[in-house]
């Protein structure tokens, strides 16, 4: 048990590194390219990142499961019949993205996107190899090469898409070859990480002397459920992403914008995408770290602790997801001018960001319920708000523009989390947080935001004329937010609506824990 903690920690770790640097390489990206390149690159990007999750992510989960539950004599088999699955899986989509580039290109309105959509094809056909090894590990609990090879692919992705942009951009080469280079470094990074599980994996691979038969088609359909299951939560923002892809650009166009202000203010828009990253980043350590737990206690016959998780998972995601949203809110146009060079759109990038708070119900709330054993219901109500999210698309950018598509966005995530609330009340009719829980919520979101734009404000209006414009933006920002975030979790620690055992549950929040104690205990010295 204490090395698969340790595995579990590792790969949590291994994860959040992962998401962290897949937010922050956009950044330098979007400066060396702008808006008109960060519109190419992320019109093409969700294509390949749905199928990599879903096979990487979900396939791996389902083989580590299947590998878990059955007898060491049926392991070659079912690994077989996992990577066949995938290759053929992973040929189909092969041949749809670049066969179909072209196709696909002129569907978004942009027939030059064909190019990046035939690079980014390469990466889909490792997929196979990535999934089940990585399945195979975890189902032995080795979590360390998994780990490795998830950490080594982002770097070299990374490394690549930023060193490759920047020697294509100052030879003067088109945004268009600055966006083929940067799906090679998906394709790169993957054959990184393959290298590194073969490597692993043929060291320490050991079949059963006695291999046995497994029936083909009950095994393929319990890995395709059970992918799919674990990974929905995972694509749905990518799958808003594609709907985006497909009509906000055309959209925008077709109401009568300039193709290249069009193709700039789909770019503008998709800033949102890592500032979401990094909101989202407390509700996915909790779903890899607390979730487990509730499905481990929710099997005992005294079911109390389950529901102590359930509560504080939910909890912690909603206080750190509305503590991101709000805070965002309050220093937008700062920290848009900081990363991204210009205030433009501040306004839809405020209501894109109020995503975070729908995204992290639905990452936890989706997670309870696959503990429990429910997913059908759960991939029914995404599919509901993708429907509302393409409507919504349709109805509100020829009208609002890309605050439109953010609007249409926060419509469909909401559909999809009041329809999870609704169910899950009715699986397991449990209260997630009392009233007063939402009352310090809200006194500390507007006490933060109080003081965060008062603060902003005086520092914009005092350096704006002594120093350049995004170098003050960019004092603005860096003092706002911890100033802000300080204020927040003072109030949240007073409250004690988080006690301090439940703060020691959670990753990382030891420290919490800690600042929690010294403030309550200075309050009872000052009583007495």
């Amino acid at each position: 048990m204490k090395s698969f903690m340790k595995g579990a920690v590792l790969l949590t770790l291994a994860g959040l590194i992962v998401k962290i640097l897949s937010a922050v390489y956009r950044v330098p990206f979007q400066n060396m390219v702008g808006d008109q390149g960060f519109y190419i690159y992320q019109q093409v990007y969700p294509f390949i990142a749905v199928f990599g999750i879903w096979t990487s992510y979900g396939f791996a989960v389902a083989v580590s499961k299947m590998l878990a539950d059955s007898d060491r004599q049926e392991h070659r088999a079912i690994f077989r019949i996992a990577f066949w699955v995938i290759a053929g899986i992973s040929l189909v989509i092969f041949a749809a993205l670049f066969l179909g580039a072209d196709l696909l290109a002129a569907w978004m309105g942009d027939g030059q996107l064909s190019g990046l959509l035939k690079v980014g094809s390469f990466a889909v056909l490792l997929m196979a190899p990535l999934a089940v090894m990585k399945g195979s590990f975890q189902a032995s609990s080795r979590m360390e090469p998994v780990a490795y090879a998830q950490v080594t692919e982002q770097v070299i992705r990374v490394a690549v898409i930023l060193l490759g942009t920047w020697i294509v951009v100052t030879n003067g080469f088109s945004l268009y070859t600055a966006g083929q280079t940067a799906m090679l470094g998906a394709v790169i990074g993957e054959l990184a990480a393959v290298g590194l599980l073969i490597y692993f994996f043929y060291k320490k691979i050991v079949w059963h002397p006695q291999p046995a038969a497994v029936p083909l088609w009950p095994t393929v359909k319990k890995m395709l459920v059970i992918s799919l299951s674990v990974s929905m939560s995972s694509l749905i923002l990518l799958i808003f992403q594609m709907a985006d892809s497909f009509s906000v650009f055309r959209l925008l166009e077709a109401s009568g914008w300039e193709t290249l202000r069009a193709m700039e203010q789909k770019g503008i828009y998709d800033r949102g995408q890592p500032l979401a990253q990094f909101g989202l980043l407390v509700a996915t350590s909790l779903a890899l770290s607390i979730v487990p737990l509730v499905a481990q206690m929710q099997r005992k016959k005294n079911g109390r602790s389950a529901q102590l998780y359930a509560k504080l998972a939910y909890r912690i995601s909603l206080l750190f997801a509305v503590a991101a949203a709000a805070g965002l809110t309050f220093v937008m146009p700062y920290v848009n001018e900081m990363l991204f060079q210009t205030r433009e759109q501040s306004a839809a990038l405020i209501v894109f960001s109020w995503q975070i708070v729908w995204m992290s119900l639905l990452l936890i709330l989706t997670a309870l319920l696959q503990g429990i054993g429910k997913v059908r219901v759960p991939a029914l109500l995404m599919a509901g708000g993708l429907v509302v999210k393409i409507i919504g698309n349709w109805l509100l950018v020829p009208v609002y523009g890309v605050m439109g598509a953010a609007l249409a966005g926060n419509l469909g995530l909401a559909f999809i989390v009041c329809g999870l609330v609704l169910y899950f009340k009715i699986q397991w009719p449990l209260q997630f947080a009392p009233p007063r829980f939402y009352g310090w919520l809200f006194a500390a979101s507007a006490a933060m935001g109080a003081v965060v734009l008062g603060w902003a404000v005086f520092t914009d209006w005092t350096l704006f004329d002594a120093l350049p414009s995004r170098f003050a933006a960019t004092l603005t920002a860096l003092t706002a937010v911890p100033l802000g975030a300080a204020v927040f979790l003072v109030l949240i620690a007073r409250s004690r609506i988080i006690t301090e055992k439940q703060w020691y549950v959670m990753p990382f929040g030891r420290k919490m824990a800690k600042l929690q104690l010294a403030i309550n205990s200075k309050k009872k010295g000052d009583g007495r």
